[in-house]
């Protein structure tokens, strides 16, 4: 299968060397060249550069030619942070949250987590592959080209270790990266179990049969004010750690705890939320970023700050202080029931005041690298698969946040395939 794509608008994130991520304040430098073309020769990138330099066509056997005028072509979207196999959603939650109740307050009436938890304990595991099924060829058809996808809905050793089996079969059944995250510590389950002594159960039994069989790629902990302490994600951290396991942690949704600052000390791949982020935070991040260490990407969320109606993550100040930023769905059942990174792209320049090409790249090139993906996903490079997304005619990429209500996706390719 061979393929031309000709007179693109803007070809995004292209490049023959490609970096591993950029910082903040690289961020608006992704590549970008205008008026271009792009090869693909068996679903992967062959070769591409400006219009102007086209060194033309010598065997046109088997050639499909696509003239993308008025069209942008981009990386497929990079997904870092999702929920996206659960059993139900929780519509009856939104409406309470209408009538006036806050997130907290439905959790600690036994909602939220604790529900999905009921409700995913309720479902054979072939159930649970069968819907997660919908979901991921649902946003793959909408533009995402790898994911991430973490556990926390199981609150037990048997629902925890489903979940985590339902995402290998995804890793083996589907063309795009895939990562598994172990989201152990999610929330307390029902009964005689505190924060404590759950954090020492997932440790205790649940981590060594994870890591025997090979099931997460990262661990992960809920590290909030009435869900687990900053000691309690630090001890799962360490022993995650001990099996060569890093770790991605929800940080500082609703409180600062000093969450950021433990996770930066425990070399975690990427900090979550933020969207309460103290000055002491943000300086901790922005001396991280200046140091030589392995890089902690800032994941902002922006999809449930809009559907929880909470403060936005201060994207514009982590950039400002270079720190390496990404943007994901977090889709989830109850706090964001939407996987469509055009929309997250969308919001992060709505909302988080971002430029149109630092919002694609927190969405690829950065949403790769915070899930351990750079070498697969995330660029536009020879030899890489074509995971690519293209635009509807637009008249620049800030038209993405200025037409906030259409789909700017017009086709959505993996390897070279349309999807």
């Amino acid at each position: 299968m061979r393929m031309l794509w000709k007179n693109i608008k803007g070809l995004v994130g292209a490049y023959e060397l490609p970096p591993a991520y950029l910082k903040g304040t690289e961020m608006r430098s992704f590549s970008c060249i205008e008026d271009a073309w792009l090869a693909i020769e068996d679903g992967k990138i062959a070769d591409f550069g400006p219009m102007s330099d086209f060194p033309g066509i010598v065997d046109w056997s088997g050639l499909e030619v696509v003239d993308c005028t008025g069209r942008f072509a981009l990386p497929a979207w990079c997904d870092s942070h999702t929920h996206l196999v659960f059993a139900a959603p929780r519509g009856g939650e939104f409406l309470a949250r209408l009538e006036g109740k806050t997130y907290q307050e439905i959790a600690e009436a036994g909602g939220g987590i604790l529900n999905s938890a009921k409700a995913l304990e309720a479902l054979s595991e072939e159930e649970l592959l069968s819907s997660a099924r919908v979901r991921l060829e649902q946003v793959i058809r909408q533009g995402t080209g790898a994911i991430e996808i973490k556990s926390g809905y199981g609150l037990s050793a048997e629902a925890e270790l489903k979940m985590l089996r339902v995402i290998a079969a995804l890793k083996t059944e589907y063309p795009i990266p895939i990562r598994s995250t172990f989201l152990g510590c999610h929330a307390v389950p029902a009964g005689k179990w505190t924060a404590k002594s759950w954090t020492a159960h997932v440790i205790a039994d649940l981590l060594p049969q994870v890591a025997e069989e090979r099931l997460a790629d990262y661990v992960d902990a809920f590290c909030e004010t009435g869900y687990f302490s900053v000691a309690d994600t630090e001890a799962l951290l360490k022993a995650a750690h001990a099996f060569a396991i890093q770790g991605k942690v929800h940080v500082n949704q609703f409180n600062a705890i000093g969450g950021v600052a433990m996770g930066i000390d425990n070399q975690v791949l990427s900090l979550d939320h933020l969207e309460q982020l103290s000055a002491s935070d943000l300086s901790a991040l922005a001396a991280h970023a200046a140091s030589d260490q392995a890089p902690i990407f800032a994941c902002a969320l922006p999809g449930c700050s809009y559907f929880l109606s909470i403060p936005y993550a201060p994207v514009r100040s982590l950039l400002d202080a270079n720190v390496p930023v990404a943007l994901a769905t977090d889709y989830n059942p109850g706090s964001a029931p939407s996987g469509n990174m055009s929309r997250v792209v969308q919001m992060g320049m709505v909302k988080m005041k971002m430029h149109p090409l630092e919002a694609i790249a927190a969405a690829t090139i950065n949403g790769a690298a915070a899930m351990g993906v750079s070498d697969a996903a995330g660029v536009i490079a020879p030899g890489r698969s074509a995971n690519l997304v293209l635009t509807k005619p637009m008249s620049g990429l800030e038209t993405f946040g200025y037409a906030f209500g259409e789909e700017p996706v017009e086709k959505v390719f993996i390897d070279g395939v349309q999807q």
